[in-house]
């Protein structure tokens, strides 16, 4: 089981040092993360939207310890919408949001967050396109659904995403479908304790398809964030099921994962939406890409070995 092994690594300064220094890092981290700045991800998004395929772009940098980096993370945001605007896409290039990034884990966290991620989904909703919180561990929870509550009040097109391995999951998904709330269903990424998380990937992919069918059958707009072959086609059947069409549900998936999986689905006319993430702190983003999927740990060391 490495994925626990590379997310405690995650947390480490010394592996951050480590991995950072690396030569061979930068090549496989621009893999999954494809620029630094606005500037240099202003030509993927024309690039990737030009092939038929939408994106959420995702700032990344998580670890905020003062009041000044959380409005930091916020101008960083209202930069790429106003980047944004003249390409006039619209929903096919909306912004998906860490809260940590935004003060939640601070003293008072939960309004400064709410007080920072209220302009960026204003800023959004004005150039016709929404912000999706992103999900993290789950004590974090409680306060991401209460955040997204207070935003769909004016924002109503705000979206969040839920992970199939949390035992409370199937809940929020009846409560999210209810309500007609615009969700990504992900299987999870962070290390979760037996007490509150499917440990079993069998039990996961179980657990995503009760999940995904209650909200295929709901009246939300179903995310599908997977790149398992089997998962896809499992929604596929679940939307003709629920009768949904093409537009009434998504596929989204990760910048460097599966490239050819997305113009497929795209080509048959699914909205296929490509997870892209930018900036300079990409550590941690980086290290969960490795521990989700031992494909891209094995990407990773046959560079290191090849270009040692």
């Amino acid at each position: 089981m490495l994925g626990p092994v590379i997310l405690a690594a995650s947390r480490s300064d010394r592996m951050r040092r480590l991995v950072s220094a690396a030569p061979v890092t930068k090549p496989v981290v621009d893999r999954f993360i494809p620029g630094e700045t606005v500037d240099q991800i202003v030509p993927i998004i024309r690039e990737l939207t030009d092939q038929g395929l939408e994106l959420t772009m995702d700032v990344v940098g998580e670890d905020i310890t003062t009041p000044a980096q959380a409005e930091a993370a916020r101008d960083a945001y209202l930069e790429l919408i106003d980047r944004l605007k003249p390409l006039e896409l619209g929903t096919r290039a909306e912004m998906s949001v860490k809260l940590s990034m935004f003060g939640q884990a601070l003293d008072g966290g939960h309004d400064l967050a709410l007080k920072n991620v209220r302009p960026v989904v204003e800023a959004a909703a004005g150039i016709g396109t929404t912000v999706t919180l992103d999900a993290e561990d789950h004590t974090t929870l409680d306060s991401m659904f209460a955040i997204h509550e207070e935003l769909r009040k004016d924002f109503p097109q705000t979206g969040c995403v839920i992970q199939a391995y949390l035992f409370r999951t199937e809940a929020d998904a009846r409560r999210l479908a209810d309500s007609g709330s615009r969700v990504r269903l992900v299987k999870g990424a962070y290390k979760e304790p037996a007490e509150v998380a499917y440990q079993q990937r069998h039990e996961i992919d179980k657990a995503y398809v009760r999940i995904l069918r209650t909200l295929m059958e709901g009246e939300g707009y179903p995310m599908i964030g997977s790149h398992d072959p089997r998962l896809i086609a499992i929604g596929q059947e679940l939307a003709r099921t629920a009768g949904r069409k093409l537009d009434e549900y998504e596929f989204q998936m990760l910048y460097g994962i599966r490239g050819d999986e997305h113009l497929r689905l795209a080509a048959e006319g699914h909205r296929m939406r490509v997870y892209t993430a930018y900036g300079t702190d990409w550590y941690g983003y980086f290290m969960r890409r490795l521990a989700e999927k031992p494909a891209n740990l094995r990407f990773f060391a046959r560079s290191m070995v090849s270009k040692g």
